[in-house]
């Protein structure tokens, strides 16, 4: 509860009708813990963690200015919650890109080497990720749109810029040799 994901999901929610988000969110995490169970181990073998973390941490930082620059935007356009256009895509995009790589998809990549149980551990991990996923989305259709809709757009900035510094922080730290993970 309370990840980038989740935060992302609600983020998409206060600016999009709720059912694409959920759709586009659902059919991400679907995709990225098949990745996970059945493909995951060469993915890692053929993509360095410090190239996923360097991609997702360019694009949060983009994503932050994009975020800040349409909170002065915001208070002219209409209502908060109604556009539709793109919803899905962006969603399924941006949840996509955040959690490739994340420490979920390693988390099932060891459930299933340890254990060999492939569909269990498919269908628990997606579960929980789409019930965290459509609490936040619900929050964000419902609460959020209470707010003016510049300051969602400012805290959503603030957010994604530090988990941009974050995970390239993460790359730095890797890349000196100091190793932590």
């Amino acid at each position: 509860m309370g990840d980038k994901s989740q935060l992302l999901a609600m983020s998409l929610a206060h600016r999009y009708r709720p059912l694409p988000v959920i759709a586009g969110t659902f059919l991400a995490f679907t995709l990225l813990n098949i990745l996970a169970v059945w493909a995951g181990q060469a993915i890692f073998q053929w993509i360095s963690p410090e190239i996923v973390l360097l991609a997702a941490g360019a694009l949060f930082l983009f994503f932050g200015y994009r975020a800040w620059k349409e909170a002065d935007e915001a208070d002219t356009e209409e209502k908060p919650g109604r556009a539709t256009k793109g919803a899905f895509t962006t969603s399924f995009t941006m949840i996509f890109l955040a959690e490739f790589g994340d420490k979920t998809q390693l988390a099932m990549i060891a459930l299933v080497a340890g254990t060999g149980e492939l569909w269990p551990v498919f269908i628990g991990g997606t579960l929980a990720l789409w019930a965290v996923s459509l609490v936040g989305i619900l929050f964000g259709s419902a609460v959020l749109r209470r707010l003016p809709k510049h300051w969602v757009h400012r805290a959503a900035a603030v957010m994604f810029v530090a988990f941009g510094v974050l995970a390239l922080g993460e790359v730095a730290l890797n890349v000196n040799g100091l190793g932590v993970h």
